[in-house]
C-alpha cells in the first residue's frame, strides 16, 4: 500500500502541473479590444488639445 502511495504522489503532481501549465497558457486578449479602443480615444484628445498651441 505504501508503495502505492509513492506511486500516486508525482502522478499528482504530474497532473497538477499540466492544469497550472494550461492555465498560465491560456488566451487572454479577449479585454484588447476596448483597451486599444480606448488608448486611441486618449490619443486623439491629446492630439486635440495639443493642437493650437505653440510651445515658447
Amino acid at each position: 500500500m505504501a508503495a502505492l502511495a509513492w506511486l500516486l504522489i508525482p502522478l499528482f503532481a504530474a497532473l497538477g502541473a499540466a492544469i497550472w501549465g494550461s492555465w498560465v497558457t491560456r488566451n487572454r486578449t479577449a479585454g484588447d479590444v476596448s483597451e486599444l479602443a480606448g488608448y486611441a480615444r486618449f490619443r486623439e484628445a491629446m492630439e486635440k488639445s495639443h493642437s493650437g498651441s505653440e510651445v515658447v
